[in-house]
């Protein structure tokens, strides 16, 4: 389909603020900050249905800070206590159930959101110059999503919120030195119990607001630096370019309708998918359950953590795992960005995908008999991906060659 050139600069038609807004907006220009960063701000022409995930973990992320609000009005973060009053939510207050369901299903979905827009960053090569930056608030934003996600999981003190936390503290203990202090930190006693509750309860609630200012800074990277795109070539005219609105504000609220019709199926109709059943009974010291394992989103990591001998050499592989991806622009050197231009990557990619997931199933069957052989052999890739293939692609790899512009891989040259 031709566009014309001129299609969807609205800009320059946008009339000034008037009446009230016209008298605010002389003030405190908001309302023409707004227009220029939300209305008229031009994004390439070519993203595609990946790039509505910005979007759909905004609305999650207010979604889960609002019902979050609530439960913890009515959480008591004791031992004896945290558990009755999660029960209490869900059987007593009025609506509890729903705000439970949505807050629960809320972070399992953001959580694989997170993941889909981390992938389409490795894929497209959205950490190359000039969005380094863009790429770094992105997996600091990751960590703190995690670490939120982990001390929201402790909350409701089942079992294998128990027991889940058991297996961390006791990991971070085996840390040289300062082990022991770190767990002292954690824990706040001897044992799980008050102190490490309420800990755990102020992490999540304070990191949950923190996320949301590292979410600003994400996002005013994404406007200084201006979004990759497919092609992952610069936009070189405003034929390459669309406004934000009204074409990429239609089209995510299509991705959040789709979004939300998924949410809202796992949410009333496949419920049990997203929660550890030994978690709806009380934690007990005395009761190891058959069983321990972390939510799917941490599956991966705990089968690279169990598949290294010892324990302090499991939690380096998957704190490096994260850590790895922060030197990202620097370990390939490529001039190119998207895969879709460099065969070599493009199948390294894939056997990335393959390698984490094999990690997530490894980690479910605790990375034993073949199962840890699985997750040695799918550590090794992962870490080889990052370290050695794209260090040696950006020398050897022969790319296909790049478009002219984003309009002329287009037909509209």
């Amino acid at each position: 389909m031709k566009i014309p050139e001129n299609t969807g600069d609205h800009s320059a038609n946008t009339p000034p603020a008037t009446g009230l807004a016209g008298w605010i907006d002389q003030r405190l220009p908001v309302i023409s900050a707004f227009r220029a960063e939300y209305v008229d701000f031009r994004l390439p022409r070519n993203l595609n249905w990946l790039w509505n995930f910005g979007a759909i973990l905004t609305v999650v992320l207010v979604l889960m800070l609002a019902t979050g609000i609530f439960l913890a009005m009515n959480y008591t973060a004791t031992d004896a206590g945290a558990f009755l009053s999660v029960e209490a939510i869900d059987r007593q207050l009025s609506g509890g159930w729903l705000l439970r369901a949505m807050h629960m299903t809320g972070a399992n979905l953001f959580l694989a959101a997170l993941y889909i827009h981390l992938f389409r960053g490795l894929y497209y090569g959205s950490y190359k110059a000039p969005r380094e930056i863009l790429w770094l608030t992105g997996l600091i934003l990751l960590v703190m999503v995690m670490a939120t996600a982990f001390a929201g999981y402790m909350l409701p003190w089942g079992q294998m919120s128990y027991w889940g936390a058991d297996v961390i503290t006791k990991a971070v203990g085996a840390v040289p030195v300062i082990g022991g202090a770190l767990e002292h930190i954690m824990t706040g006693s001897d044992h799980l119990g008050d102190v490490f509750l309420h800990r755990f309860f102020v992490l999540h609630f304070l990191m949950a607001f923190l996320v949301v200012a590292v979410v600003g800074l994400h996002v005013t990277a994404v406007h200084i630096s201006g979004s990759n795109n497919p092609l992952g070539i610069e936009p070189k005219s405003k034929k390459d370019t669309l406004t934000f609105h009204p074409y990429y504000t239609t089209k995510d609220l299509v991705g959040l309708i789709i979004f939300a019709l998924i949410f809202t199926a796992l949410m009333f109709f496949w419920p049990n998918l997203l929660a550890e059943p030994a978690n709806y009974a009380p934690a007990d010291p005395m009761h190891t359950p058959a069983d321990i394992e972390p939510e799917w989103y941490f599956l991966p990591f705990y089968g690279l953590l169990q598949s290294v001998p010892s324990k302090f050499g499991g939690l380096l592989a998957a704190a490096g795992s994260i850590v790895v991806l922060f030197f990202l622009p620097w370990l390939d050197r490529s001039p190119i960005r998207s895969a879709r231009f460099r065969p070599l990557c493009r199948v390294g990619l894939l056997g990335l995908v393959v390698a984490f997931v094999l990690l997530a199933v490894a980690g479910k069957h605790h990375a034993e008999g073949v199962w840890m052989i699985v997750a040695r052999l799918a550590g090794l890739y992962y870490f080889g991906y990052f370290l050695v293939l794209l260090p040696l692609a950006a020398r050897m790899e022969k790319t296909r060659p790049l478009p002219s512009s984003i309009a002329a891989a287009e037909g509209d040259a």
